[in-house]
């Protein structure tokens, strides 16, 4: 039920992130503040240091434990408009994931476990003109190092953001 709930507003929210695609905006915002879903969920924050670069934190929950991720992003233009933005980074996560869940065999021993790697990311972000929001579809891989070396590709979003200008 929560599942199908959750796809249901990721569709309706990607149906008006692409039917709006086509109208001229440009994306002009410092600071962006929202949440962010989808494997995980969670809180972001992006800050613009120039017109092409920002860093952007995320703070989200899974597997019964959390994580906050650090990330250098760079921005290009993208479909001849200043407002779609096609971005690519890197940077590391911090957090802990519980025992009991998850998807290797080690999570399933009852115990906390340490999780700090580094992490990718891949996208693309859409800053409205008539309303202060921006909205943004990703991939994050990530790569733990800590305790476990394992590699996560599953890692997917969609994030929508206040943009403070």
């Amino acid at each position: 039920m929560k599942s199908s709930l959750i796809r249901s507003g990721v569709t309706t929210i990607l149906i008006i992130f692409f039917t709006t695609a086509c109208a001229s905006a440009q994306r002009d915002y410092e600071t962006g503040i929202g949440l962010r879903a989808g494997v995980s969920y969670g809180l972001t924050v992006k800050h613009f240091m120039s017109e092409r670069s920002a860093w952007e934190g995320i703070l989200t929950t899974r597997w019964e434990g959390f994580l906050l991720t650090g990330l250098y992003e760079l921005h290009q233009d993208v479909f001849n408009t200043t407002n779609f933005n096609f971005f690519y980074g890197v940077g590391g996560h911090l957090g802990s994931w519980h025992g009991d869940v998850g998807p290797h065999d080690w999570f399933h021993d009852g115990n906390q476990h340490l999780a700090i790697g580094v992490d990718g990311i891949l996208g693309l972000e859409y800053t409205f003109d008539e309303v202060p929001f921006s909205i943004s579809i990703d991939w994050k891989p990530s790569f733990n190092i800590a305790e476990h070396t394992v590699f996560l590709a599953d890692e997917a979003g969609l994030s929508i953001r206040y943009a403070i200008k």
